[in-house]
């Protein structure tokens, strides 16, 4: 009896629409347990042609859970020179972080949606790529306000000066206000920041 294989459907975009950086990348592949590397090199499974992308950039690594039948995944960052971002979180060189069942991913670019279908098996997993021609994953950008409208129009207002953060995700930039004094506000990172 064969068993069902644990499939990872994946979509990819990049903003260039370069479709020359996604011909090595094929409609399906199936894989062994051993890690599934993705880069520009010869030896990446799932192969991208970008400059900015290293040989070895990531990997997708099925893992088997103590007491769990089914292949779990865990994504890591391979390249020395850039940093993978996972469902919020940045990657550095060698860190890594377990998938769940859907898992945005953007490195040198890409954007990547990583959905895990389970199966059965335990000894091989199968990929299926889909080229996406509109981004995957969507940042709030920021809002554009008519704060300053209400001051004098013969003033522009004044610039900003940033002080060095006291909090790792909080900057404090230090604002002159229209009566001449400082005030200061708190401003916190959004965490779907893609800082690659």
């Amino acid at each position: 009896m064969e068993r069902a294989l644990t499939v990872l459907h994946v979509s990819l975009h990049h903003p260039t629409r370069d479709l020359d950086a996604f011909a090595k990348v094929p409609a399906q592949l199936q894989h062994d347990t051993s890690p599934l590397l993705v880069g520009r090199g010869p030896d990446a499974h799932l192969r991208l042609l970008l400059p900015h992308l290293s040989r070895r950039h990531l990997s997708l690594e099925p893992y088997r859970e103590e007491g769990s039948a089914l292949l779990t995944f865990c994504l890591k960052a391979l390249s020395r020179k850039g940093c993978v971002w996972v469902n919020g979180l940045t990657l550095r060189f060698l860190e890594q972080v377990p998938l769940s069942v859907v898992n945005r991913v953007a490195f040198s670019g890409i954007q990547m949606v990583v959905r895990v279908e389970g199966g059965t098996s335990l000894e091989a997993f199968a990929c299926c790529f889909h080229l996406s021609p509109s981004p995957l994953i969507h940042r709030p950008q920021a809002e554009e306000t008519d704060e300053w409208e209400s001051t004098s129009q013969e003033q522009p207002p004044p610039r900003p000066r940033l002080q060095a953060p006291e909090h790792p995700g909080l900057h404090r930039p230090s604002l002159a206000s229209p009566e001449g004094g400082t005030e200061t506000q708190l401003q916190k990172e959004p965490s779907d920041r893609v800082p690659c």
